[in-house]
């Protein structure tokens, strides 16, 4: 069955959508990007949301990144030569990590439109790759997990960075800079419900005017300094590293604070789409980031002191609070990315059958991934709580900041070279070349951001493993599972024959049973006759499939025939925006010389209770724990699918791992 479980059972968690080419055709097409385009006011109004929800993080970075690089603890001086090469640095790192790494080349591999390093790890899957026997596979997951922690430091170090802005007003802010952190990050989280398509629209106009006060910030002070944007010149990244030697290459941990928000972009793809995403960067983000950093190092070679924070200080003194405000907001809207490529990540992890089911609610009738998950916004919500309570100020915060999305970096560019070469067939010198020079850049920040594991960059790597170890420990389990069970399931041509030989006793009435596929037999209906001696004396084998469409015609929704001996296949479809209520559908089902009457008909779900056992050839004991754990948390099959709970019956089965 589309959600995931088998016979309705809460062990199983749920495989892709299934697809029919007269629904949707094939995406399967290389490079990635079959899906149709968006044109005109759609364009218009997608790129307008995608500035809301895609570009916060990345565009909120100004707030610290020149900053934390020129931050004393370094002892790199603010003298026109460190300047020049910081910003130098920034530039390049915008041109070669943001501008063509991500926009023109990674953000082609998408699986069916979504976007993320999981959907880039489905490209490279095949059925004799598992996570325990494909090191790629493995990786994948692993850069999958760190976003999770990534998306527990966005929100706690953005806000608290914008809230500690306070204090430049008068320092009687200071101890409210914690409470006022923890309201905005709870109001945040509470916001999510009314999901993607509503938040964007929300914040969209803010980030408009933020993006646009970033432009003439900068503006005003290149003015002030033209010299400042011979900065984009290489040689002064160059010499930078030169004169510093090792202290420079640890202010390249900072200096990666200004990219941030690149694998959050590649991960919200699926909320917007891929030409919305790039035209708002190429017109309005890019320019606006890069105005305003150049014009913060203008202001620091007229001023070194003002490197201690040169964001606000870009600001008159009558301009200070509005600023502060208006930071404020951004930030909040800088968490959004991460959040909603959470989002995007849980609902891939459970399509590909890495997480058990979860409550995921679709918030858009023409966008298939904008969506919203409840477990991960409150999850989120308290580690995010729980983040500023412990580190206190952004600058530890930032301290773990990096860790996890260098690392992603660099799994996503391995990633990405594989998907070129073996599903895209790109000339192998081609992809050699484009990986040499992606990966030079990304270990270079990789290492550099490698140093902070000991002041907090432990965090996002210990919070990636527990997630790993749920990942492949779920896939395992199900991979078990289906074995265990594949003996008590057969095709239903074998069953009817049996039944012909050997005819149970029938009762009266209806028993609609629920199956995984459209063509075996369901356990639970091989369970009533083994414990009953006895089949109602219609039997209904439903099966229901999830399209990846929003909405489906009648004519494409049901789908109904006899099998003889009193039995019946039922086939029902629905749209990823549909609530597949069964009842209601089954009453507008025609079935020649048969009335179903669903008041007297009886629901029969499979259920499998999962025991662990050292005596089994499996996983480890702690595993199959966690796993008969996980399987008792899923969502409820008679939930999903809004059946009567007084006309549901559970046949359950012990199955040991």
């Amino acid at each position: 069955m589309s959600d995931g479980q088998s016979d309705g059972a809460s062990a199983e968690p749920p495989e892709p959508p299934a697809t029919s080419t007269e629904i949707r055709p094939p995406t399967d097409e290389p490079p990635g990007e079959a899906a149709a385009k968006p044109t005109g006011r759609y364009l218009a109004l997608l790129s307008f949301g995608a500035l809301g929800v895609v570009y916060g993080d990345i565009g909120t970075s100004p707030i610290y990144a020149i900053r934390e690089s020129l931050k004393p603890e370094h002892q790199v001086a603010a003298i026109a030569p460190n300047v020049l090469g910081v910003l130098s640095l920034i530039f390049w790192a915008l041109v070669i990590i943001i501008s063509i790494k991500y926009q023109l080349f990674v953000l082609r591999a998408n699986n069916r439109g979504e976007g993320g390093i999981l959907a880039l790890t489905s490209l490279i899957s095949s059925p004799r790759r598992t996570p325990e026997h494909s090191p790629l596979l493995l990786l994948g997951l692993f850069g999958a997990a760190l976003l999770y922690g990534d998306t527990m430091l966005t929100p706690s170090v953005s806000v608290l960075s914008a809230a500690e802005g306070l204090t430049l007003i008068t320092p009687r802010f200071e101890p409210f800079v914690l409470p006022i952190t923890i309201g905005i990050l709870a109001g945040l989280f509470l916001l999510q419900k009314r999901g993607t398509a509503g938040v964007g629209a929300l914040f969209a106009p803010v980030m408009v005017v933020w993006f646009l006060t970033l432009a003439t910030l900068g503006l005003v002070h290149i003015a002030r300094n033209p010299s400042v944007l011979t900065a984009v010149n290489p040689t002064y990244a160059v010499t930078f590293f030169a004169d510093n030697g090792w202290r420079g290459f640890v202010v390249l941990g900072s200096v990666f604070l200004a990219v941030t928000g690149g694998e959050a972009l590649y991960a919200d793809m699926g909320h917007f789409g891929v030409r919305p995403i790039r035209l708002m960067w190429f017109s309005l983000v890019l320019p606006a980031l890069l105005l305003n950093y150049f014009g913060q190092g203008a202001l620091i070679l007229a001023d070194p002191s003002a490197a201690e924070n040169p964001f606000f200080l870009l600001a008159p003194s009558w301009g200070l609070i509005p600023l502060v405000a208006l930071t404020t907001v951004a930030t909040i809207i800088a968490s959004q990315a991460v959040i909603s490529g959470a989002f995007s990540l849980t609902m891939q992890a459970v399509q590909l059958g890495y997480l058990p089911r979860v409550v995921i609610e679709h918030t858009s009738e023409r966008e298939r991934g904008q969506i919203y998950v409840p477990s991960v916004n409150w999850v989120l919500m308290i580690a995010c709580i729980g983040l500023v309570l412990g580190f206190r100020t952004s600058s530890n915060l930032a301290a773990a900041y990096g860790v996890a999305v260098t690392t992603t970096m660099v799994i996503t560019t391995i990633l990405f070279g594989v998907v070129a070469r073996e599903r895209w067939k790109w000339a192998l010198p081609a992809v050699l070349v484009l990986e040499a020079v992606f990966l030079s850049v990304d270990f270079a920040f990789w290492g550099a951001n490698m140093l902070r594991v000991p002041s907090g960059g432990w965090f996002p790597l210990a919070i990636a493993t527990a997630v790993l170890a749920v990942m492949t420990t779920w896939r395992a389990g199900r991979d078990i599972l289906a074995k265990r069970m594949a003996a008590s399931t057969l095709p239903v041509e074998f069953f009817l024959a049996d039944l012909t030989d050997n005819p149970p006793r029938r009762t009266p009435g209806t028993g609609i049973f629920m199956a995984r596929g459209p063509d075996g037999t369901p356990p639970a209906l091989l369970h009533t006759i083994q414990h009953f001696g006895a089949v109602p004396e219609r039997v209904v084998i439903l099966s229901v499939i999830t399209a990846e469409v929003p909405r489906l015609s009648d004519e494409q929704r049901r789908e109904a025939k006899e099998l003889g001996e009193g039995f019946y296949r039922v086939v029902m479809r629905y749209g990823f925006m549909e609530d597949p209520d069964v009842v209601r559908d089954l009453e507008s089902v025609s079935i020649p010389g048969v009335d179903l009457d669903l008041r007297q008909a009886t629901f029969f779900l499979g259920r499998e209770t999962v025991i662990a056992s050292e005596g089994t050839v499996g996983m480890t004991l702690w595993r199959e724990n966690l796993f008969g754990f996980m399987a008792r948390n899923a969502r409820m099959a008679s939930s999903f699918f809004h059946l009567p709970p007084d006309r549901v019956v559970e046949l359950g089965v012990q199955v040991e791992l």
